[in-house]
């Protein structure tokens, strides 16, 4: 566009304070003017385009971007990120602690380990489990409602055939609901679960679990309505060759009150308790009570295997050792004590002598080698 067809400052303010005028005012041309001697300042020159003589066309602004982020109305997110954070800290702990009390109960390896922590939908949640399952409902005194723990029958079923005496790596499990004596079975592996669970809580708030009833098929159990918001502690076990899943399902309903005790800073704070004179007492006595193994080791000799499987009742080994060196005593196969041998009321005993250094152990030869 050439300058000629440019129109000054007072005619482009005169075109917008106009109301608008008719057609025929539109189609006649406006007389040529002079050139104008000062342009259009760059903020106004960026709004204003001329369209040959006919008026002025405003360019639209441009707007700012924003962010949006999809909100799913069916599954709201009620359970802050911190809350979330501290409830998975806390089962990964329970976590470690629950494959270790396992895998003392069933005598073998057991790994649990913690997948996810989600919220979503209790129909959600119920939908997605096997039908028949086991699912326990839990009573969680002082909690509100219920919380639900379930079984996978993959797992469940290795698990019960391991507590009968089978082995690790079991056939195909059947898809069937528990019987009478299983059902039995199965509450020592959920009362070993809600015992480490309750330890878990206990920092947060004691908890008293129970299993108050047990079903097969989820959908027969409605704990909250179906579009209720629930967080889901899922847990992979591993025994063997078989893996399976474990399921802990907390209703929001019944942490919303506590809420504010589920912080990452509480948790930390938690868990770092200092030692009180009660604790280290407590702990004093259930160790005091604890049986332990001791053995006194006599005397070694060795013999051909000829002479062990001839060996009859009130035959004499001839050892190397000296009687008038010390006997050990071991204390759950660490040596810890020498004593000398005798009698006590018509029974052989022996009497401690003193303490075993670390640094020296001796072990009956007669050149007095130091063992660190």
């Amino acid at each position: 566009m050439s300058d000629d067809n440019m129109l000054s400052q007072s005619e482009i303010e005169n075109l917008l304070g106009a109301t608008g005028g008719s057609s025929d005012s539109s189609d006649k041309k406006p007389e040529p003017t002079k050139p104008a001697t000062n342009s259009l300042p760059p903020s106004i020159g960026d709004l204003y385009d001329m369209q040959g003589y006919g008026g002025v066309a405003i360019k639209p602004l441009p707007m700012p971007e924003e962010k949006v982020t999809n909100y799913d109305f069916k599954r709201p997110e009620r359970v802050g990120k911190e809350q979330m954070r501290a409830l998975q800290t806390m089962h990964e702990g329970f976590g470690r602690n629950y494959g270790a009390s396992l895998s003392a109960l069933l005598r073998t390896i057991v790994e649990v380990k913690l997948t996810s922590v989600d919220q979503l939908t209790y129909s959600e949640f119920v939908f997605s489990l096997e039908n028949p399952t086991c699912f326990n409902l839990i009573s969680a005194d002082p909690l509100e409602g219920s919380l639900i723990l379930d079984i996978n029958p993959s797992l469940l079923f290795p698990l019960i055939d391991r507590l009968l005496g089978g082995g690790v790596d079991s056939g195909t499990p059947g898809r069937r609901p528990l019987t009478e004596i299983e059902l039995r079975l199965v509450t020592r592996i959920t009362d070993l679960f809600l015992s480490e669970l309750r330890s878990a809580w206990e920092n947060v708030i004691p908890l008293n679990l129970e299993v108050i009833d047990v079903e097969s098929n989820p959908q027969l159990v409605q704990i909250v309505p179906p579009n209720e918001v629930v967080v889901l502690v899922s847990f992979e076990i591993t025994v063997g060759q078989t893996r399976g899943m474990m399921n802990l399902c907390i209703p929001f309903n019944s942490i919303e009150r506590i809420a504010n005790k589920l912080t990452a800073n509480s948790w930390v704070t938690f868990s770092k308790k200092p030692s009180t004179p009660e604790s280290i007492q407590n702990l004093s006595d259930r160790l005091s009570d604890s049986p332990l193994e001791v053995v006194v080791e006599m005397a070694e000799s060795n013999i051909s295997t000829d002479d062990l499987l001839s060996l009859r009742v009130g035959d004499i080994i001839n050892t190397e050792k000296d009687i008038h060196r010390p006997l050990v005593v071991a204390v759950e196969g660490e040596r810890k004590f020498y004593a000398s041998p005798g009698a006590y009321k018509g029974h052989k005993a022996v009497q401690i002598t003193k303490a075993i250094e670390e640094t020296h152990i001796d072990t009956g030869n007669d050149s007095g080698e130091n063992v660190a």
